[in-house]
């Protein structure tokens, strides 16, 4: 990995690695763009594949939905025009998976749902003046959309994260899209989807999925929200369909930065940075230590423990492209560095890992000390792994309870208390030229 050990360049080499382009500018690979020309007939960007699918489902329903999906995923990804997953596929599920994952799935659902339980937030009522009332009404989505990569891997857990929080917020029903191989959905999907209480399974995928989601089809109802990961086009299409319903956040590649001491075991810290940099060539892996020495010998380890991981070319490309350990003078200068940087994932690998916590401002989820690795989060600790990217974690929250819930204003006055503000509220209407307004109250008094 590469190391640098000036503060100006450290900065200015994180800076590069956090520039994201926008969504919009995304290159696609050339075998995607010839995939594509096939398909569409031109060399389309991604956002104008998007814009084009978007529309068409919008204008067609399921005839769009059907024919995108078997010209991207193949003439056998939908062999009928039922989309829908049949109760008997999803309740048979269990028996194509090994018994323990089955138990591990399990056991994460239960402390998924017993972590999100302590997010709901109550409705509230204070009164005023004479029997006079305001309030605050907590109302959950009536539906919700979930999407499910399906592509050269399965993430039950992030259907698991995805469905559990809505579940727990009382929405009433949750719908799942789901791209198939062959009409089959992986069963550990499947069975996650059942264990977190879906209510209705579909398997397509791409940006027809998400177009039918915001819109609804003949077969897919339209939803409120759609919420989970995706690529680049499943990205595009909940940008573009934003505002018709909403949506979660827009997800860029996944991000690790780690703070560690001198005391921090660099086993420990390059095994850390390379379970991100495994997930994607274009995953980010940082490291700020105020150790030479250590940074030293963490860039050792992770040459070492490369060799050895199934999915080393995914890793080691995105550490030769996106892996960085910089050399701090301190602790406080790591922070900011970190603060700066608004990374999704942040470890604290030091000896004393609370003392830091306060000064942490910018961090999708924070694991502190050297047995709370970030695959504790992904999968069993309870908290979700659905994080903002790319430094949104500024200004974006983690997935949760709140995601999936609508806060309503309540308002109630009698005449004696609307009388005593009458006159106020008249002159602020008149000061804003809205005489009707002010008409409302005046012809009360």
């Amino acid at each position: 990995m590469r190391i640098v050990n000036n503060k100006k360049v450290g900065r200015e080499e994180i800076e590069k690695l956090l520039a994201k382009k926008s969504f919009d500018e995304v290159e696609l690979s050339p075998k995607i763009r010839e995939a594509n020309k096939k398909i569409f007939g031109s060399d389309l960007s991604a956002i104008e594949i998007v814009r084009k699918i978007v529309s068409d489902v919008r204008k067609f329903g399921d005839k769009a939905v059907i024919d995108y999906t078997k010209k991207i995923d193949g003439e056998n990804a939908i062999r009928n025009y039922e989309l829908g997953i049949r109760n008997e596929e999803i309740e048979s599920a269990e028996n194509f998976i090994a018994p323990e994952v089955l138990v591990s799935l399990k056991i994460a659902a239960e402390n998924i749902r017993s972590f999100h339980l302590e997010q709901l937030p109550k409705s509230w009522i204070t009164y005023r003046g004479e029997n006079s009332l305001l309030g605050q009404a907590i109302i959950p989505l009536d539906r919700v959309g979930v999407y499910v990569p399906g592509g050269t891997a399965a993430y039950p857990s992030s259907v698991l994260m995805n469905i559990i929080p809505a579940k727990v917020a009382g929405v009433r029903e949750i719908i799942m899209c789901t791209p198939a191989r062959d009409e089959k959905v992986n069963p550990y999907v499947l069975a996650a989807a059942k264990l977190a209480g879906v209510d209705k399974i579909f398997k397509i995928g791409g940006a027809q999925a998400i177009a039918a989601m915001a819109f609804g089809t003949e077969q897919i109802p339209r939803v409120n929200k759609i919420v989970g990961p995706g690529n680049i086009f499943v990205t595009l299409a909940k940008k573009e369909v934003y505002g018709h319903c909403d949506i979660d956040m827009l997800a860029g590649p996944s991000e690790i930065l780690i703070i560690a001491d001198e005391f921090a075991n660099p086993v420990y810290a390059a095994a850390d940075l390379l379970s991100q940099a495994e997930h994607d060539p274009l995953a980010c892996s940082i490291l700020i230590t105020t150790s030479e020495i250590l940074a030293e010998k963490i860039s050792a380890q992770v040459e070492e423990q490369l060799k050895n991981l199934p999915r080393r070319e995914i890793a080691e490309a995105s550490i030769n492209r996106n892996g960085l350990i910089v050399v701090a003078e301190t602790l406080d200068e790591a922070i900011d560095f970190a603060n700066f940087s608004a990374p999704e994932h942040l470890e604290l690998l030091t000896q004393n890992p609370f003392e830091l916590l306060p000064k942490i401002k910018n961090a999708g989820a924070i694991f502190l000390g050297a047995y709370s690795p970030e695959p504790l989060g992904d999968y069993l600790a309870g908290t979700n792994h659905v994080l903002p990217t790319g430094g949104t974690a500024k200004f974006y929250s983690v997935l949760n309870v709140e995601t999936f819930l609508k806060r309503t204003s309540l308002i109630s006055y009698t005449r004696k208390d609307l009388l005593g503000a009458a006159n106020d509220i008249i002159r602020l209407a008149e000061a804003e030229g809205l005489q009707a307004h002010a008409a409302a109250i005046r012809l009360r008094q």
